[in-house]
């Protein structure tokens, strides 16, 4: 199972439109990276952002999400407060072929100031936006930029089919558009 490379990428993404909207090239200048990588990826964050609150001294709770918990904000700047996190999506849209998985890893210049990126893996036959948490482990304020990388997939293609991907067991975040909160 190889670790796929920039030439690959090209191809998936002509013949399965893999990742929409695609950049060919790495863009760095006067930006968080973003673009194709050498054996990857690098997804931008949107502007919509879900900010974690305490207001309304709500428990966060995946098998019953109370939507008071956050507050949405849009814009090109989101701060997010000490020790707390936010919700939000890449730009792209993912279209994964059943043979491949993708593995995210958060960005180092983030890393670098104390923000975590999670995201989960991108199943077999999976797509949609990539609902991205990113959180701020730091006593201050931390600053995210919207439309500049966040993240690198790197795309992992299998010499076997799998027997059931995420499409035909039908995932609960198949298809999502925006920032998808929790679902049972």
């Amino acid at each position: 199972m190889p670790v796929k490379n920039d030439k690959w990428i090209r191809k998936m993404v002509k013949e399965f439109k893999m990742i929409d909207p695609f950049c060919e090239s790495l863009i760095q200048k006067g930006v968080i990276s973003y673009g194709i990588s050498s054996y990857g990826y690098d997804i931008r964050v949107s502007d919509e952002f879900k900010i974690f609150t305490n207001v309304f001294s709500t428990v966060v709770d995946p098998k019953n999400f109370d939507p008071r918990s956050f507050v949405d904000f849009k814009g090109d700047i989101c701060v997010i407060p000490p020790n707390s996190f936010c919700l939000t999506r890449s730009v792209e849209y993912f279209r994964i072929p059943r043979n491949v998985i993708g593995i995210c890893l958060g960005k180092s210049t983030y890393a670098r100031c104390g923000i975590v990126i999670n995201i989960t893996p991108l199943e077999p036959e999976w797509e949609g936006h990539i609902t991205i948490e990113i959180s701020n482990t730091t006593p201050l304020p931390a600053r995210i930029y919207a439309n500049e990388g966040i993240a690198q997939v790197i795309f992992i293609e299998s010499d076997d089919i799998c027997e059931t991907s995420y499409k035909d067991r039908k995932g609960k975040y198949q298809s999502q558009k925006g920032i998808t909160l929790p679902k049972i």
